[in-house]
């Protein structure tokens, strides 16, 4: 196809290419945790902050692996894509691509699923009744790849989606997560930034804060890429913002 060319063109040219040798995972998109065949848990997260990621990690050299909850977007040229649809699936995806040298987990993972989901479609019963539903915690990705000791990244990003002490919360989880940096922003409905284009978020490290102005979520995606090729460019990958 010719935007394949395109894109193959560009590799070839490149000359900026700082984290080429390099392996990024990015987790994108929603998950979808079955309560029968027919119906599902979810949530409203779209996947174009993570593909916008994952893109501009792959444009600055990166081997960069996709996990991609379902979503209707394309995917990025130069990427290799793993598509899922639960948190279980895609816990099992990110494990299959460990070893990576970069962790951006940007899904908006379920919470919660049905323990034991139905094998036939519930129904109404005519009386009124209506069915319990039991939930159980999905596997919670960003802590398990924070933890890992043999296969750990250099350096791992969570978010946190919040609508609300935004910046408290997003410094509460990077410290329960054990993640390096944590991507904060705020997506209350009247934000729009679930189905939206645009995100206006905040890097938080243990020693820093910063907050970013409103970009879209291609352009938050680029800088991201350009702050994390920045910490690998003294050859530690450490947790250091930069400047």
């Amino acid at each position: 196809e010719p935007l394949e060319i395109v894109a193959a063109l560009e590799d070839f040219f490149a000359v900026d290419m700082p984290l080429a040798g390099r392996h990024a995972l990015v987790t994108s998109g929603p998950t979808y945790e079955p309560i029968d065949p027919v119906r599902y848990i979810a949530n409203r997260s779209s996947g174009k902050q993570g593909h916008a990621i994952a893109e501009a990690l792959a444009n600055l050299g990166a081997r960069t692996t996709l996990v991609s909850g379902p979503t209707y977007l394309s995917y990025p040229l130069g990427v290799d894509v793993v598509t899922v649809e639960s948190a279980k699936e895609m816990m099992a995806a990110c494990e299959a691509a460990l070893p990576a040298d970069i962790a951006v987990c940007a899904a908006a993972v379920c919470d919660w699923c049905v323990e034991e989901k139905s094998p036939e479609k519930l129904k109404k019963n005519g009386g009124g009744g209506v069915p319990a539903l039991l939930l159980a915690e999905t596997p919670d990705i960003l802590a398990t790849i924070s933890a890992s000791r043999a296969t750990r990244p250099k350096l791992v990003v969570g978010f946190a989606a919040e609508t609300e002490n935004v910046i408290d919360n997003a410094k509460a989880k990077l410290s329960n997560k054990g993640c390096d940096w944590i991507i904060a922003n705020d997506v209350s409905m009247a934000s729009g930034v679930l189905s939206g284009d645009e995100n206006t978020v905040h890097l938080i490290t243990e020693t820093e804060s910063e907050d970013w102005p409103t970009l879209s979520k291609w352009e938050v995606g680029v800088r991201l890429a350009r702050r994390i090729a920045l910490s690998f460019s003294d050859g530690s990958g450490s947790g250091s913002v930069g400047s």
